[in-house]
């Protein structure tokens, strides 16, 4: 396709990659690694020099977060596994889950033997309350709460829900750390809640996890699956008498070197996520002038981290017009099928685009967990259609990956795109003093 009247490509050059934590990496988290690579004590528990660096991340981050106990662990995968473990789930149980999430999360319910039971999501990309409700059965343990693409879901009604029933409320945190509702942060809310530090997200150590909880017996249950089974005291030493925290450990233990750099990442998590807000309002300001977008509906927007824009469209012919437009402009990072996407073409974080969850794969050669007699009441359908106003939403939005180290020239040339993609979609008669575009043009210039 030519460039027409409106528009012109702005960029030559990939804009920067989406890592938002990586790009704060500096000297404080060589001096780090290099000081904790020199006691030559690598391992948590013990060691020749113990630095006790994880135990010292695990207190930063539950002080950082408003929680009372936190257990790192070496990825978000592994923080759902020991948390959903830790809730006692299992065959015969269903958990809810939204329709957008990350494939970890559909991963650790299978993997323990329980069956996902997907839910739509609304406008906030969470899940839609109202349809958790519809979705409960007597079978039904818990719900997983994703905090998507790094604002919060609209959680606040979805504990209100659990606890009129019962279940249990999980926070997925991976894609918000950092974010918050009315002050309060994400990870709070529920029973218990993950975070990830791989690195795509707001802090990172390229792969570790946490999980994190105000509950003691979830947190010693916690401690016992990242380890070997069993409890650890205040000293570090195991808890053999504790039968409530009994269990078989995983031995997903956040070793000494990642802790050392993820506690110079926490102190900086709130400049990162400052950078991004600032870029992320500039170019979403013009945008709120045109009445064919929609921009996501923020349960508090003050407490977005503001990683990824997310504009929704009138159809899906006109999101995928807009998406080819600003390709076509530059603006995509290196990898323009995750940086400057359509909804519906992301991944295993859709549904419908994890071929496993689809075809119901088992996890050895007689089926688990879909097989077990303890779920022959658990029939589901995964494929595309299960959730239809969620699908409608996947194909009609646009995402944005925001980057934490946006230059000013980066921010214009983005709303450059936008503006002139925006009026070759959406024309403007040409009448004579016709002055319809106006505000949309002066609010780029400003």
């Amino acid at each position: 396709m030519t460039f027409g009247p409106h528009r012109r490509k702005v960029r030559s050059q990939p804009l920067p990659a989406e890592f938002p934590g990586a790009h704060s990496i500096d000297e404080e988290e060589v001096e780090a690694a290099v000081r904790l690579l020199r006691s030559r004590s690598l391992y948590r528990y013990y060691g020749l020099d113990p630095r006790h660096e994880t135990d010292q991340f695990e207190a930063e981050f539950a002080q950082y977060l408003g929680v009372r106990h936190v257990v790192a662990v070496t990825s978000g995968t592994a923080a759902l596994h020991a948390a959903l473990g830790a809730l006692r789930v299992g065959p015969g149980d269903e958990v809810i889950v939204p329709s957008y999430m990350w494939v970890s999360v559909i991963a650790a319910v299978v993997n323990l033997g329980a069956i996902p039971v997907l839910a739509e999501i609304d406008e906030s990309f969470g899940l839609d309350p109202e349809d958790v409700e519809r979705r409960i059965t007597p079978r039904t343990a818990g719900v997983i709460a994703v905090h998507m693409c790094g604002a919060p879901a609209d959680v606040l009604p979805l504990r209100e829900i659990t606890r009129r029933h019962s279940l249990f409320l999980l926070e997925d945190c991976a894609q918000c750390a950092g974010g918050s509702i009315h002050g309060q942060k994400v990870g709070t809310f529920g029973d218990i809640a993950i975070f990830s530090f791989q690195t795509n997200k707001n802090m990172t150590v390229g792969e570790a996890g946490a999980i994190v909880t105000n509950d003691t017996q979830l947190y010693d249950r916690a401690v016992s699956i990242q380890d070997s089974g069993y409890a650890r005291d205040a000293q570090g030493e195991i808890v053999l008498d504790d039968p409530s925290a009994f269990g078989w450990g995983r031995g997903v233990r956040l070793d000494e070197l990642r802790a050392a750099v993820l506690r110079v990442q926490l102190r900086k998590i709130d400049r990162t996520i400052a950078r991004m807000r600032q870029s992320k309002e500039r170019i979403a300001a013009p945008l709120r002038q045109h009445p064919q977008i929609q921009l996501r509906r923020h349960a508090d927007p003050r407490g977005d981290t503001s990683c990824f824009l997310l504009t929704i469209f009138p159809d899906a012919a006109t999101a995928r017009a807009m998406n080819r437009l600003l390709l076509e402009s530059g603006i995509a990072t290196f990898s323009p099928t995750t940086s400057n996407v359509i909804l519906a073409d992301y991944g295993m974080h859709i549904y419908y685009n994890i071929p496993a969850l689809v075809r119901k794969v088992g996890t050895d050669h007689r089926g688990f967990p879909w097989t077990l007699k303890e779920n022959r009441l658990s029939v589901y359908d995964y494929a595309k259609g299960v959730c239809p106003r969620s699908d409608d939403l996947f194909e009609r939005s646009l995402l944005l990956a925001i980057a934490s180290c946006l230059t000013a020239e980066d921010e214009e040339q983005i709303m450059d795109a936008f503006v002139d993609a925006l009026a070759e979609v959406f024309p403007t008669p040409e009448i004579p003093g016709n002055t319809a575009t106006r505000p949309l043009l002066n609010a780029v210039a400003e």
